[in-house]
């Protein structure tokens, strides 16, 4: 059974522009955590974990893509062709390491996504999610993370915490630069970095 997506509130005031988003501007959006979360919230997604062979996007990405966007905006994404609600434009495996060689196996995922952000935008404004796992560490991650106080038991079995940049201590200035760019490097408009 597939757990809740919790995105909490913005605790700024005035709330961040982008969090939430308006419905009406152009945002890309990526949101990305330990593959442990993600499968608990789209535990029917098949994986295509082979290093030679991978493909795009991963089964998962379009359906963690629509849960996120549903939380976000409050309705489901139109995903006819054109529409531009909803587009899958990167994703993000991280690879598990052995001796300095990546494994078929990954243990962090992250997909990317625009709303209504046109082809020709090369730097259009993001938000970035963190799914924050609690499982594993009873909170420790959260609490060092995140400036409010979480408690774990309210999220085991139930939901999974998400958190947008600007309610975590950690500022991520170049999270736009960023994002942007694994999108471009996807898309053959970029070189990768050195």
């Amino acid at each position: 059974m597939a757990l809740q997506l919790y995105i909490p509130p913005c605790l700024h005031v005035p709330a961040n522009p982008r969090h939430p988003p308006l419905v009406d501007k152009p945002l890309r959006i990526q949101i990305e955590g330990p593959l442990v979360s993600i499968k608990k919230l789209v535990p029917e997604a098949q994986w295509n974990i082979d290093l030679f062979k991978q493909t795009f996007p991963q089964p998962a990405g379009p359906l963690l893509a629509n849960l996120t966007f549903q939380k976000l905006y409050g309705r489901q994404a139109q995903l006819e062709e054109n529409s531009g609600d909803l587009v899958v434009r990167d994703e993000y495996l991280g690879w598990v390491m052995e001796n300095n060689r990546p494994l078929n196996k990954i243990d962090y995922y992250g997909v990317t996504f625009d709303h209504l952000v046109p082809p020709s935008d090369m730097d259009p404004e993001v938000l970035q999610i963190n799914i924050i796992e609690m499982d594993y560490d009873g909170g420790a991650y959260a609490e060092e993370t995140l400036p409010f106080k979480v408690v774990p038991g309210e999220y085991t079995g139930k939901k999974v915490l998400a958190v947008p940049r600007c309610c975590q201590k950690r500022k991520g200035t170049q999270d736009r630069w960023r994002i942007n760019y694994d999108v471009a490097l996807r898309e053959g408009r970029a070189q990768p970095s050195k």
